[in-house]
């Protein structure tokens, strides 16, 4: 067992230390019973109070003390009073039975200040050797990061050994282009003198750059692991603390441990939490955060730059946040960019996670890669783990097609909800909004993605879905697919007014997918022959154009808007009777797939993307 050398009071397995936290607790406990009774239920009575109720025989017993009493009643309470030293007291007192006592002044103080010499005595050489030993222990927790204000400057960074860090570039699925910009420091840290000797340089600092889920931690572990060198991992916000100073003692503290160990690795996870941009806060807090910033940048490359082979990754999804000095040559001049995966490295990372599973012969995890396009690894990773839990819900011996498919439709549309329960009313209207989805993209012409799914049932927070899938990773978007999907956005609402005579709200999801492509076609892609090849953006939430330039923006937004619109219902108008085909057969059965949709309506298919 480990031991915990943080802990103060260790009383497991030594006799002594336990014998000494009972004697301790046995004279803390006397101590509080002593001082609880000589306050506990003290009543302060008048002399004349006092003196009825000596007449009354409700006394028992009194101790004088010069002019101080102290006495109980019959009741066992207990008071304290003052009264006049003469004879006729003293008679009161006897002729009504009550027992008195008269003691020394000086001997009843001279006790209570033995009681709280002695409280004094024990207390103060206890908490002496509290702080000593707690001082030596914050000073022998090192790097640690232990508790307490005499370790708050060391750095909280985690060191792995080389022993300890299993990943290499073969537990990296994909990242091609990643893996072979990291390659060459790889080889600086395995032989730096070779470098050295031709008087190359390689970069101190490289900023991995993707989207969260992507690998960037897994990447640099990776990096370590391949370089067999030391590792230390670090956040971002573990250098921040309210205290000014503190976080540059850290990042001091980080690179003098990581020279000592060097060649190795130092990795700051989520490096915008420290680096952005300086001046771009107000209070301490910020002036805490850019001394940190301050700091990072010198030890990187200040005046005195050190030879030893120590490469600082990072990781963040904010690179348009950080400080400029972080950016430039010399510090993190080379950025690594770890995007979405493609299809191929979808696959791979399919196929390393599937390993922990176990698969059914009837699972295509190629054709799986091929219908998630936009997921991250992270995504990848929770899609076979979701199909494995619905797997072992239905008490199956291996994960099938069918589990791999709820799972995907969970986490790209929502759990089902089996407690919203349509109207029929209800259930009609969306059987023909969402056939009217379908109707629209069906009749375009081949270069969008193909239907996919159809579903009536509520999923998520839809009352139903029309799910379609890319045939391939697209990497620009054409004109005519921004207008084809703004057509099939439109086509739910066309639908319900074409067929149901009403319209509902359930459209609003649609109609703001629709405004959004129109807009960036108008605003950003310079697809608008009214307001030109120029971009127009939004800086921090405000208009960096006139007034007048953004009422023409609402009107050429608008305009894209209603001819889709009119386009969409004239192919609706058109094929009125597939839409109702359609619609009626999504009430019998509920869920459709695009090869049912296909023979259904007598279209000529496009390539089958159902997984089951």
């Amino acid at each position: 067992m480990k031991k915990n050398k943080n802990k103060i009071f260790n009383i497991s397995g030594n006799p002594r230390n336990v014998a000494l936290a009972v004697i301790l607790f046995v004279v803390a406990l006397g101590l509080i019973n002593r001082l609880t009774d000589y306050t506990h239920q003290i009543t302060k009575l008048s002399y004349s109070q006092f003196l009825r109720d000596v007449k009354d025989d409700k006394i028992k017993s009194v101790k004088i003390s010069g002019n101080d009493v102290i006495g109980e009643f019959k009741d066992g309470k207990r008071f304290e009073t003052v009264i006049a030293q003469n004879q006729k007291n003293w008679d009161i007192l006897q002729d009504h039975n009550v027992e008195f006592s008269v003691i020394s002044s000086s001997a009843s103080s001279g006790n209570m200040w033995f009681f709280f010499l002695f409280s004094l005595l024990l207390i103060i050489p206890l908490t002496i050797w509290y702080i000593v030993r707690y001082i030596r222990q914050s000073g022998n927790s090192g790097s640690s990061g232990g508790p307490g204000i005499f370790t708050m400057g060391k750095s909280r960074a985690k060191m792995f050994l080389p022993a300890t860090i299993k990943e290499n570039f073969s537990s990296v699925a994909g990242a091609a282009e990643a893996k072979e910009e990291l390659s060459d420091v790889i080889d600086y840290l395995k032989d730096p003198v070779r470098y050295q000797r031709l008087g190359a340089k390689i970069t101190r600092g490289i900023l991995l750059i993707g989207e969260p889920g992507n690998g960037k931690t897994l990447l640099a572990r990776a990096v370590a692991g391949e370089a067999n060198c030391p590792f230390f991992s670090i956040s971002g916000s573990d250098f921040i603390e309210v205290f000014v100073g503190v976080g540059a003692s850290r990042v001091r503290d980080l690179f003098s441990q990581a020279r000592k160990n060097a060649p190795c690795i130092v990795f700051i996870d989520e490096i915008d939490a420290v680096g952005r941009h300086r001046g771009s806060g107000l209070g301490g807090g910020n002036d805490e955060r850019e001394q940190t910033l301050n700091q990072l940048l010198t030890e990187m490359d200040g005046f005195e730059v050190s030879e030893d082979p120590v490469i600082v990754l990072a990781a963040t999804n904010r690179p348009d946040v950080l400080d400029k000095a972080l950016l430039r040559p010399g510090r993190f001049d080379r950025r690594v960019l770890v995007p979405f995966p493609d299809l191929n490295s979808r696959e791979e990372i399919l196929r390393v996670h599937a390993k922990k599973v176990k698969i059914g012969s009837d699972v295509d995890l190629k054709k799986i890669a091929r219908g998630t396009p936009g997921f991250s690894g992270a995504d990848l990773a929770s899609l076979i783990n979701e199909a494995a839990i619905n797997a072992t819900r239905n008490k199956q011996d291996k994960v099938h097609i069918s589990d791999f498919e709820e799972a995907r439709d969970k986490i790209t549309m929502g759990k089902a909800s089996k407690n919203q329960i349509l109207s029929e009313e209800e259930r009609k209207i969306t059987a023909w909004h969402e056939a009217g989805h379908a109707l629209v993209r069906l009749l375009m012409p081949q270069d969008t993605d193909p239907l996919h799914k159809i579903t009536i049932l509520p999923r998520g927070s839809a009352l139903g879905v029309t799910h379609f899938m890319p045939e391939r990773d697209k990497y620009l978007r054409t004109k005519y697919e921004m207008l084809s999907s703004i057509k099939t956005a439109l086509g739910g609402r066309i639908a319900e007014e074409v067929a149901c005579g009403s319209i509902t709200g359930g459209a609003y999801s649609d109609f703001k997918a629709a405004t959004e492509i129109a807009r960036q076609m108008v605003c950003y892609f310079g697809m608008s022959d009214e307001l030109g090849k120029a971009v127009y953006l939004q800086n921090q939430g405000e208009f960096v154009y006139s007034q007048h330039t953004a009422q023409k923006i609402d009107e050429e937004v608008k305009k894209i808007l209603d001819a889709c619109y009119q386009e969409a219902k004239d192919l609706i108008v058109n094929n009125r009777d597939k839409l109702d085909k359609l619609a009626q057969k999504l009430l019998e059965v509920e869920t459709m797939y695009a090869s049912e949709v296909y023979e259904l309506l007598g279209i000529e298919p496009r390539e089958d993307h159902k997984l089951v």
